[in-house]
Parts: C-alpha cells; sequence; structure tokens
C-alpha cells in the first residue's frame, strides 16, 4: 500500500514538475515578444534609428543572386493569404472530418482570423510606409508589422504546438518542430530579402504572432475546460429534473 502511495505520489510530481517547466517556457517566450516588440516600436517610431534595418539590407544585398531570389521567392509566398487560406480550412477538415478533434477545428480559424484583424488594426496605427525600392516589384499596404511574419508565426507557430502535443516519435516529433521554425524564419527574411519589408517589421511581426498565438490559445484552452465541465452538468442536471 505505501508503495503504491508512493509512485502514485512521485508521479504526481513528475507531472506537475512538467507542467511549471513547461508553464515557465511559455511565459519567458511571451515576455521576451512583448519587450521585443517594445524595444522595436521604440526603436522605430521614437528614436528612428535606421541603422539596424540598414544593416540589414546591406548584408542581403551582397547575397542577392537569382537562385536565392527564386528561393525567397518561394518563401514568401508560403507566407501570403494565397496559401494560409487553403492551408488553414485543409487543416479544419483535416480534424474534422478525419482527426475527429472538434477543438483543433475551432482553434484554427479563431486564431487565423483573429490575428488577421489585430495585424490590420495595427498596420493601421503604425502606418509606416513600405521601403522605398523592393527588389522585384512593390507591395501594397502598410509595412509595420510585417503581415507575412505575423500571420506565419501564428499559423505554422500553431503547427508546431499542435506537433509537440502529438504522440509521434520524439525524433520525428523535433524534426518537424525544427523545419517548421526554420519555414518561418525563412519567410520572414524573405521579405527583408525582397525589399518590401524592414527588418524590424518582421521582428515586430514575429513577436506579436506569438503573443497572440499564446493568448489565443490559452483563452481557448480554458474554454474548452470549461466546457467539458458545464455541458455534462447541465446534462446530469436536466436529466434529473425529469
Amino acid at each position: 500500500m505505501i508503495n503504491r502511495v508512493q509512485k502514485g505520489f512521485s508521479k504526481f510530481w513528475a507531472t506537475l514538475t512538467l507542467l511549471s517547466l513547461e508553464l515557465l517556457v511559455v511565459m519567458g517566450i511571451f515576455f521576451a515578444a512583448f519587450f521585443a516588440f517594445l524595444f522595436l516600436a521604440d526603436m522605430v517610431f521614437q528614436t528612428k534609428d535606421t541603422g539596424f534595418d540598414e544593416a540589414a539590407f546591406a548584408f542581403l544585398s551582397s547575397r542577392t543572386t537569382e537562385t536565392n531570389t527564386a528561393f525567397m521567392q518561394l518563401f514568401s509566398f508560403l507566407g501570403t493569404h494565397f496559401f494560409l487560406v487553403p492551408a488553414n480550412i485543409l487543416l479544419v477538415f483535416y480534424f474534422l472530418l478525419i482527426k475527429k478533434h472538434r477543438w483543433y477545428s475551432i482553434e484554427i480559424p479563431v486564431i487565423s482570423l483573429s490575428s488577421l484583424l489585430l495585424m490590420v488594426l495595427l498596420k493601421q496605427f503604425f502606418a509606416r510606409p513600405r521601403p522605398l525600392v523592393p527588389l522585384l516589384q512593390s507591395a501594397y499596404g502598410l509595412s509595420f508589422p510585417s503581415g507575412h511574419a505575423m500571420m506565419s508565426s501564428a499559423f505554422y507557430g500553431l503547427l508546431i504546438w499542435l506537433v509537440f502535443k502529438s504522440a509521434i516519435t520524439p525524433w520525428l516529433k523535433w524534426l518537424l518542430i525544427m523545419l517548421l521554425a526554420m519555414l518561418i524564419i525563412s519567410i520572414g527574411l524573405s521579405r527583408v530579402y525582397l525589399r518590401v519589408h524592414y527588418a524590424s517589421d518582421v521582428l515586430a511581426g514575429y513577436s506579436l504572432g506569438l503573443m497572440w498565438l499564446i493568448i489565443s490559445l490559452w483563452i481557448l484552452q480554458y474554454v474548452e475546460k470549461f466546457n467539458r465541465k458545464q455541458i455534462p452538468a447541465l446534462v446530469s442536471d436536466e436529466a434529473a429534473s425529469h
């Protein structure tokens, strides 16, 4: 009996430690992104320091080739609404019809649409013009924060979270996480390479995308847990009343 209690306590403590570590990591990412965004906004709009953006343009200009440009155009496309909208729809149908995980099918469009709305509002608020000399062709709209960086960090960041929570083998899980992280970085890099965004726009987009993803997941998970507790209770009360 004592051995069972000890094993149960050890298992509970291991789970609690793991949850605490995961919570600390998430909180660390959130506050790092929060302060990074504040720093970037201050640099761009208060001190008006352009040194970082100019250095990024100079570094990438020295590495401009036809091959690199073709790759950067591909990565840039993977962060556009032309790709992300169908990708979101396919993912929703996958969890709705194949994997049959109703809450995942709700979380995906909620996070995507809310991050899009937030991005549009912030662009209008900051109203930073685009770089004047794009590499290939001009991009429409405003510059800060980068929509590509924000939307890709929200969507592909959500995929990272889904992969992390999945039950696949550890080596495949971490391989997929690394590939998705590299894809997010490449999409943001492509926007600076093509000179349609400043590097500060991209980093600000990453910061906002991560913050909004964490906030959205926290809210949606709270709603999911609330529904799981309330719906059975309501059903039981209704049955008892009859």
